[in-house]
């Protein structure tokens, strides 16, 4: 886990300076099989962050712009007809990674779309479950400092993400380094310059590994005591 944690946060480093502690956010999430919601102001690389890990990794990746008018088949698909017949045309969920950008900016019914998805690892139209790619991630974005016109995630929504990463500002070290990105004339680096250093079949092996880890019974209960706490509201 460490040495593939290396090689990816190496290359992530390509286009993306600084935010490591993002990386292994994501990182730890894609381990397990969670998912992640990130939160910070435009430009600071959430999506140039996921797109890179995602090449890191070798794996396939989708960017869906989250928008007030977007339908739930816009994200999971829909029946057309092929001569002649029904047929399944898969959305743009049917991938390895998904970039939800902005997904507060979506009604409710859409971002209810990815419940299935995220929790199941599946898609189900009339009636019809359709699997996701192995793995599935969903990386989810949204802006903190603009709340007009969006649609809070609901609690439902909100217990699908494994953590919720804030991503801030780099380093002033970091955007002079960022400067230093441009190492063809005025062109600064690019996806393209970012290689798979690894593939699907290590993030699975990873995933098997973390599940065989055995937890002690007193690991157990204290985090179950922790977990307890946190419902019990202080009474006035």
């Amino acid at each position: 886990m460490q040495e593939l944690r290396d090689r990816v946060r190496a290359e992530v480093a390509k286009v993306v300076v600084g935010q490591e502690e993002v990386v292994d956010h994501v990182l730890t999430a894609a381990a397990v099989g969670g998912h992640v919601l990130l939160e910070g102001v435009p430009g600071v690389a959430k999506t140039l962050l996921a797109n890179a890990m995602a090449r890191a990794f070798g794996i396939t990746f989708r960017r869906v712009q989250f928008t007030p008018d977007m339908l739930p088949s816009d994200l999971t698909g829909t029946m057309t007809l092929r001569q002649g017949d029904l047929a399944f045309r898969p959305g743009p969920i049917f991938t390895n990674v998904l970039l939800a950008d902005e997904i507060n900016r979506t009604p409710p019914k859409t971002q209810a779309a990815l419940l299935e998805a995220m929790q199941e690892s599946q898609v189900t139209l009339d009636g019809t479950a359709h699997p996701l790619p192995d793995p599935f991630l969903v990386v989810a974005t949204q802006n903190p400092i603009e709340y007009e016109g969006t649609y809070p995630l609901p609690e439902a929504q909100l217990d699908r993400f494994l953590m919720k990463v804030d991503v801030g500002y780099p380093t002033e070290r970091d955007e002079i380094s960022m400067l230093h990105l441009a190492h063809r004339g005025v062109a600064p680096a690019t996806l393209y310059d970012v290689s798979a250093v690894t593939d699907a079949d290590a993030l699975r092996a990873v995933r098997t590994e973390v599940d065989s880890t055995v937890v002690s019974d007193e690991v157990a209960s204290y985090v179950a005591a922790i977990v307890r706490r946190t419902r019990d509201f202080p009474r006035v």
